[in-house]
């Protein structure tokens, strides 16, 4: 799905505050101070080329929100770039403190309705604020760090609906984060490849060299073939979890037997060693005898791991792989949650991409709860402990600031090839 350009010509600067900006924008001197000063403590939110100079190119001034916007120009390639304040929504809509507090409730799926008859406006407004985030690069966004960038992934495809029609959403997460999340029409590898292209392309916008070592995956064969198509050399994990739901929903008229084969199932699953995994998987199927496992149904599916077994095992040579979808599950009922809220889309391909992405960025630096952060002060939001940082304490800002030219990175000949 092709990505609009728009925005990533738009430098989000982190500023103290509202009269701050009033009093360094008018002066040349005082803004071109704290401007360098910015770049040296965050020059990942500027173009690489800004370290060979700039200078100021005029000054644009919006109507509708009072406030007057520089630009800089570029020395090494002459492209021009504006520079926004962080207490501005993108395309200036409105202020960032008047518009957080709703844009955290659709973290819940509160209805654009609902804000409206809350905090004014209508709800198109808020359906367009929200819109407005999906257009930033999940990647980009999300990973300021490229050195920090995951290299064990999750991914899986959920279905949905569109107009009634049945659609699948392909989605990729690491580190409690989503980084990749589309919407496709058909669970074919040819759609699921392009579904999952959009996270290859911007972890390759952010790392050149980017190669993820392992993704979890359940045993769709068409998904796997599509990560083995964008990424070569990746080592496909197999879910163990998928493994024993698969049991578990022949066995829940026999709770005594259901709870004895999870237990053994777990312990297999908690092997420290391929030899150990080897070992306690031929007594468990020495065990799975008829007079145990009446079912013919459950043998077979117990006797089905020894196939796998190759599968699972692969994950002992990765110390961080991960083995079940667990960490995938988590989010995906926080998605299920805020699809079921809205029933599911209503428009086009791209509001439903769009969509998809201002939710998995709210996820993503949504804060997290008081009792958590006062266990663990360094426990800030999703985006905070992937990176270590935060750029400002309130969420929003600190996803405007992050999202700094959309999140990409300006590599033209290499997006070129990519496409």
């Amino acid at each position: 799905m092709e990505r609009s350009l728009r925005g990533q010509k738009t430098i989000c600067i982190p500023i103290a505050s509202v009269a701050a900006y009033g009093e360094i924008v008018e002066d040349r001197a005082q803004f071109q101070e704290y401007l360098d000063e910015t770049i040296q403590l965050h020059r990942e939110l500027f173009p690489p080329q800004i370290q060979d100079g700039y200078r100021f190119y005029g000054m644009s001034y919006s109507r509708k929100q009072n406030l007057k916007l520089r630009r800089v120009q570029l020395l090494s390639n002459r492209e021009v770039y504006q520079l926004r304040p962080d207490f501005m929504m993108p395309y200036m809509i409105g202020q960032t403190d008047a518009v957080e507090k709703a844009l955290y409730l659709r973290r819940y799926g509160v209805p654009y309705e609902a804000l409206a008859y809350v905090f004014g406006r209508d709800a198109m407004y808020w359906y367009r604020a929200e819109q407005s985030l999906g257009k930033f690069s999940l990647v980009g966004t999300t990973v300021k760090v490229p050195e920090q960038m995951p290299v064990d992934l999750v991914a899986d495809e959920k279905h949905s609906w569109l107009l009634g029609a049945r659609v699948y959403l392909p989605t990729t997460v690491a580190r409690e984060c989503i980084l990749g999340v589309d919407i496709v029409q058909t669970a074919s590898t040819e759609d699921l490849t392009e579904g999952y292209r959009s996270f290859r392309d911007e972890a390759l916008n952010l790392r050149l060299d980017y190669q993820p070592q392992t993704v979890n995956t359940d045993g769709w064969q068409e998904m796997q073939t599509a990560w083995k198509q964008l990424f070569p050399r990746i080592t496909i994990v197999l879910c163990f979890l998928h493994s024993i739901l698969g049991i578990q929903q022949h066995l829940r008229r026999s709770c005594n037997l259901l709870r004895v084969i999870q237990d053994q199932l777990w312990q297999l699953y908690q092997s420290t060693t391929k030899r150990q995994f080897a070992q306690r998987l031929r007594r468990l199927l020495e065990w799975a005898t008829p007079l145990q496992v009446p079912s013919n149904l459950v043998r077979e599916k117990l006797h089905k791991l020894k196939a796998k077994a190759p599968q699972f095992q692969i994950a002992y040579a990765f110390a961080d792989a991960h083995r079940t979808s667990n960490a995938l599950d988590r989010l995906m009922n926080h998605q299920d949650r805020y699809l079921y809220s809205m029933q599911y889309f209503h428009g086009t391909f791209e509001s439903a991409h769009l969509q998809l992405r201002a939710m998995a960025l709210l996820w993503n630096f949504h804060p997290y709860s008081q009792r958590t952060q006062s266990a663990n002060p360094n426990r800030s939001s999703p985006f905070g402990e992937l990176n270590g940082f935060v750029y400002h304490h309130n969420w929003l800002h600190n996803l405007l600031i992050a999202g700094s030219m959309n999140g990409y990175v300006p590599r033209r000949e290499i997006l070129n090839k990519i496409h």
